[in-house]
């Protein structure tokens, strides 16, 4: 037993299901994540990661680490890297929730978007990576991978208002008038027409890539809880919403940074080359997919501070820190609204 995980349970479930994998196991959980916990797993015959739905009660079709396995299985061999799928196991009574393994990949992740641990140079080739992979991403043939039903028919944004506004109601903790107000403003202004449908990650962001030791080359694109087919300006303004935050360790932004200074990407600059490598002539209405972005963050904040506050989080005191900004991104969001 390490911590909550039932190594000796995982052991024997793995053992006719993954070749070579063979206990005894030693697990070590991974920090940080607020999602779903992740271990790695060291046996005799190599190293794994696992990652599972964590205890407790948990809100409709959040924390569903199938989706993450089905999306990463069917990336395999194509643009966008990602590890290894080894097996999923759906029966909650093996360890108690849902789990899946996967090849444990060897690389090197960036925290700060500052990226204060590269040289000058280095940093705009790591921003210029991560803008190739979500492109890539977003031109991913659904069909040719299998994903065609990997989500619902019907308006993306307008669906993913509706479902993490209902998210918020159930975690809500206190009253936030300008959440209330972002999310009207959102319904008002919901685009006519969903132009694009395509495979989107849903919380792309730097902490969430693992590079290559030795080069900027993306080694695999991690957590992959809220992927879905959708719009892919949510994704790109995902990013812009990022670099909007605080140059801080919990913000992970460019705030009040020189950009031009540390070698780093504008905002325009990003969204330029995005829509080259797409053919895209350019973004009408990118500030509504700002709003869009940082309401659902919010939101998804929102539950990360419920499950602190009900003893469900993976890093409560890290929960709760987070769960603080709710009422940032909430006014951020409003603010977008007028750009």
């Amino acid at each position: 037993m390490s911590g909550t995980l039932d190594t000796e349970a995982v052991a024997l479930w793995a053992k006719d299901r993954l070749p070579g994998f063979d206990g005894p196991i030693k697990a070590k959980k991974f920090s940080g994540g607020q999602s779903n916990p992740t271990y790695r797993l060291d046996t005799d015959a190599g190293a794994y990661v696992l990652r599972r739905k964590p205890p407790g009660t948990l809100l409709k079709s959040a924390h569903a680490v199938d989706r993450e396995y089905r999306v990463q299985k069917a990336l395999a061999n194509t643009s966008v890297p990602v590890a290894v799928m080894g097996a999923l196991c759906e029966d909650e009574h093996v360890i108690g929730s849902a789990f899946y393994i996967m090849d444990l990949v060897e690389g090197r992740s960036f925290d700060q978007p500052t990226l204060p641990e590269l040289p000058k140079e280095m940093r705009g080739k790591v921003i210029d990576e991560m803008n190739r992979v979500l492109a890539a991403i977003h031109e991913i043939d659904i069909k040719a991978t299998g994903l065609s039903d990997f989500g619902p028919p019907g308006h993306y944004c307008q669906r993913q208002t509706d479902r993490w506004s209902k998210q918020y109601a159930a975690t809500q903790t206190e009253d936030l008038p300008d959440m209330t107000a972002l999310m009207g403003w959102l319904q008002d202004h919901m685009p006519k027409h969903d132009d694009q449908r395509c495979l989107v990650h849903g919380d792309y962001r730097l902490d969430n890539l693992l590079f290559a030791k030795d080069r900027c080359e993306i080694v695999a694109v991690l957590d992959w809880e809220l992927s879905t087919l959708g719009h892919p300006y949510a994704d790109l303004a995902g990013v812009i919403m990022q670099w909007s935050m605080p140059a801080t360790t919990e913000g992970r932004g460019l705030a009040g940074v020189d950009r031009d200074a540390l070698g780093l990407w504008s905002d325009a600059r990003f969204i330029e080359v995005y829509c080259t490598r797409r053919g895209l002539p350019g973004i009408d209405d990118f500030n509504f997919y700002l709003a869009f972005c940082f309401f659902r963050m919010a939101a998804i904040l929102q539950g990360v501070k419920k499950r602190a506050l009900d003893g469900n989080a993976a890093d409560p005191d890290r929960a709760l820190r987070l769960g603080a900004f709710v009422p940032e991104f909430a006014r951020a969001g409003l603010k977008a609204t007028s750009q």
